[in-house]
């Protein structure tokens, strides 16, 4: 799978897991969304990513786990079909490539290459940088879009799903005509977790490039 469209997809879940509570107007979704990021303080979850291209078909589907831990942690493991990391901690981000034995380390700024990414250290204003939609409902799944006002962004616009105010998935469509899909199953709020899982030390012999 692209390597750019990897992290691309992992910048969804940074936004919709890091944004200030306070800053939704007040229609049902939205509010439903405020309340489930107002509590969350901590978070793991499965996931399940589909990437799928132009013609609507899927051509890599991922499973793993994420963590989250406020503020500014959080670690992606993708255990199948291929085994990669995303670490971030004290404003940095880790992505490391199992089977390629390369790290690559980047800030958590603009270099990151989305707006999205820099929600979690909170420098970015949701309200001045997205408009933000209420999509209704399907079947149990309340649903939010976000569309982000600047034209130059890399991509076209989120929906965040909702179900019984938990996180249930989400969508991305890009500027390349992808669309990027992630389910969250078994989702636990506040877990304590260890903080050595946000600490990560490049393997032995891997190549490490920092940007």
């Amino acid at each position: 799978m692209n390597n750019n469209n990897f992290f691309r997809g992992v910048w969804l879940a940074l936004l919709l897991v890091s944004v200030p509570a306070g800053v939704f107007a007040a229609d049902q979704p939205v509010a439903q969304l405020k309340a489930f990021l107002a509590t969350s303080k901590s978070l793991t979850a499965d996931f399940k990513q589909v990437a799928i291209n132009e013609a609507g078909n899927p051509t890599q589907t991922s499973y793993g786990v994420f963590y989250l831990q406020r503020p500014g942690k959080f670690r992606w493991d993708y255990q199948k079909p291929f085994q990669q990391q995303i670490v971030s901690m004290a404003g940095k981000v880790w992505f490391y490539d199992t089977d390629l034995e390369q790290v690559t380390v980047k800030k958590l700024d603009e270099s990151v290459g989305s707006t999205p990414a820099l929600l979690l250290s909170g420098d970015v204003s949701l309200e001045d940088n997205y408009t933000m939609e209420q999509q209704g409902v399907e079947g149990d799944m309340q649903w939010v879009k976000l569309v982000p006002k600047n034209t130059e962004s890399s991509f076209k616009y989120l929906l965040i799903g909702l179900e019984k105010g938990g996180l249930s998935g989400m969508e991305l469509s890009d500027n390349f005509g992808q669309l990027t899909r992630i389910y969250f199953s078994n989702v636990k709020l506040n877990p304590v977790i260890k903080p050595s899982l946000f600490e990560f030390e490049a393997p032995k012999g891997a190549d490490v490039f920092t940007e």
